[in-house]
């Protein structure tokens, strides 16, 4: 971009985009006259305005030298703040110029006006000027499946009125569960009071058309799920929920420090302890991070991006719990009580994006952490289409050395963006036998893809070739405010396994402390290339949910190689007989080989052994 938009010696010369026209939406106060001759006072009904963004489209490399100069965006910029009905809400500045080939990018508009407007101003862009609307992020958590089909209920039907009694195992009540009811038309739900009970209302329902019963504690607690319950509507329906530290994996949590199922599958628990991810810089994008829990004392740094301008500092009020969730699988503290994350010595940034987050402000996120110099970045959320003003700034990080993990998405179908860009790492989220109770609703997720070692592709998780490796994500159990823990589900918990094994990477690997020091788009493809060579086949099942595997520690840090993995998660192949792809894949499994090469020995799996509580 040139440093001088106005134009002026040294400027480029190009076709000044007009100032947008004036659109005639009527005015916003009338007088209506009516039949009887009296007026009535009232407002016309207008088209609403909407948010957009609005930036210069960055032209390929290699296409300046054919004239395709940026536009004179200041001026643009100014005509738009002297329109009367468009307001400029917000301008998303770069805070640093690097050697980025973009570091002179003037950055992106966020102002509010009509659809009419916004294609008047597209069109006036002439292909050069990005004009698309500021679309709302999810969080990439699983949710209660909801009814195939909702179909409206019939006036005067059957209404379901049932009490939900919530107790834990001493039976003392448990305020603030989330508790739902699905039948075949609308779902209720309800959340404890506290005694513990919720009445909930299915309208068009009886008994016997109840399909599900879900509960879901606040925290510290194993969810509840019942397939087709026996619900009465006599007297109180009691559920009795298991506490997390009742599950053997969990025994002591939180008084005794424990690792999570994922930690252990990608092998943390035999990484020395040296390896502690000092001097990477991690920023997690989510809705911040809870100081108050004991693990994540550690966290000192953040950005409130939702509340920039009266207070930048709340990164660490977590009202949600999932940015906190997210910080301890990457990063809680190895201190004796709680859980150990990743890269326990890494510097920790809270960009608190939710509730309410729009791509306006992650571009603003990603601004922070290119600033920042940020090594890592997770992202567990998502949007419904595609943003080429986002794209261009995840571009415009990675050639800052910023590298972004972002997951997958939870709807079960193709990749969501931004994890679909083929600038980031995808995540999708796989789960475990064993590892959950059997009447939780984790078990909802299991896939009938298993593998011999327990292994399964999470049912949510979404898939496609975009997918680059995968990584635990059903029952993972970190930190929630204020100092909690809860088990939940989705890509966003299987990302940040990534993550954190990214900041190891950084850190430890040999490649990161010579050629690959210095920070640029090569560094973070090169930790790229090096997370999908570490990677273990999980199942013989669809590789585009499951992508290279899931990614080994020891591996990635340069300890072991590849070959000397443990073949736990699939059997293996004789040497010679799998492709190895560009050197990024393992070898893969021929069943075929195998019976001609009668000398290798056929592992025997342990037996699965189900926990029935």
């Amino acid at each position: 971009m040139p440093k001088n938009p106005n134009g002026g010696a040294g400027a480029p010369s190009e076709t000044p985009v007009p100032a947008p026209a004036p659109v005639a939406n009527g005015p916003a106060d009338a007088v209506t006259p009516q039949a009887d001759g009296h007026a009535n006072a009232g407002r016309n009904i207008s088209a609403r305005k909407k948010q957009f963004l609005i930036a210069p489209r960055q032209p390929p490399e290699g296409l300046q030298t054919l004239g395709l100069q940026p536009m004179q965006f200041a001026a643009l910029e100014q005509a738009l703040r002297n329109s009367s009905d468009i307001e400029v809400v917000d301008k998303i500045a770069p805070l640093s110029v690097l050697a980025d080939g973009m570091g002179g990018a003037p950055g992106v508009l966020v102002a509010r006006m009509t659809d009419q407007k916004a294609a008047m101003l597209h069109q006036q862009g002439q292909g050069r000027l990005l004009v698309e609307h500021d679309q709302p992020l999810t969080l990439m958590d699983a949710s209660p499946v909801q009814p195939a089909l909702v179909t409206p209920a019939a006036v005067g039907g059957p209404v379901l009125n049932a009490v939900i009694s919530v107790i834990d195992k001493a039976g003392m009540p448990m305020p603030d569960a989330e508790v739902s009811l699905f039948g075949s038309l609308l779902p209720a739900s309800g959340v404890t009071d506290a005694n513990g009970r919720v009445t909930l209302s299915l309208f068009g329902e009886t008994a016997a058309t109840v399909r599900g019963l879900y509960v879901k504690p606040k925290a510290d607690y194993w969810s509840f799920y019942q397939r087709d319950p026996d619900i009465s509507t006599d007297q109180a329906n009691v559920v009795a929920l298991r506490a997390l530290a009742d599950w053997p994996a969990l025994a002591g949590l939180p008084r005794q420090r424990a690792l999570g199922w994922g930690q252990k599958a990608m092998r943390l628990d035999q990484l020395p302890g040296a390896y502690r991810g000092q001097g990477v810089r991690i920023a997690i994008v989510d809705s911040g991070a809870a100081t108050s829990h004991d693990n994540l004392h550690g966290i000192r740094a953040g950005f409130d991006i939702l509340n920039k301008k009266t207070n930048p500092d709340g990164w660490n009020q977590d009202t949600i719990g999932h940015g906190s969730h997210c910080a301890g699988v990457i990063a809680a503290a190895d201190i004796a009580t709680g859980i150990r994350g990743f890269a326990p010595d890494a510097e920790v940034h809270a960009c608190k994006l939710f509730p309410g987050g729009q791509i306006s402000q992650l571009i603003d996120a990603l601004e922070y952490c290119i600033d920042k110099q940020i090594d890592v970045v997770n992202l567990s959320l998502g949007g419904t289409e595609v943003s080429e003003a986002l794209e261009q700034q995840i571009l415009r990080a990675k050639r800052a050395g910023v590298a972004c993990i972002v997951a997958a998405g939870n709807s079960g179908g193709a990749v969501q963006y931004p994890a679909s860009s083929p600038n980031v790492l995808a995540v999708a989220a796989i789960g475990k036998l064993d590892e959950f109770p059997a009447d939780s609703y984790h078990a909802q997720t299991l896939d009938a893809n298993v593998d011999a070692y327990g292994y399964f592709s999470a049912k949510f998780s979404c898939f496609g070739p975009q997918i680059a490796v995968c990584a635990p994500g059903v029952a993972i159990t970190s930190c929630v405010p204020p100092n909690n823990f809860a088990a939940w589900d989705g890509t966003s918990m299987a990302a940040p396994h990534v993550t954190g094994l990214a900041a190891l990477c950084l850190a430890h690997h040999p490649d990161f402390q010579a050629q690959y020091k210095l920070r640029g788009p090569d560094r973070v493809e090169r930790l790229f290339q090096i997370i999908r060579a570490s990677a273990r086949r999980i199942s013989l099942g669809d590789q585009s949910r499951t992508g290279f595997g899931l990614p080994d520690v020891l591996v990635a840090v340069g300890l072991q190689t590849q070959a000397m993995q443990p073949q736990q998660a699939v059997m293996p192949a004789p040497a010679g007989l799998g492709a190895n792809v560009g050197g990024l894949m393992a070898a893969s499994y021929d069943p075929f080989a195998l019976a001609r090469h009668a000398a290798v020995p056929w592992p025997s799996p342990p037996a699965y052994q189900p926990f029935f509580w």
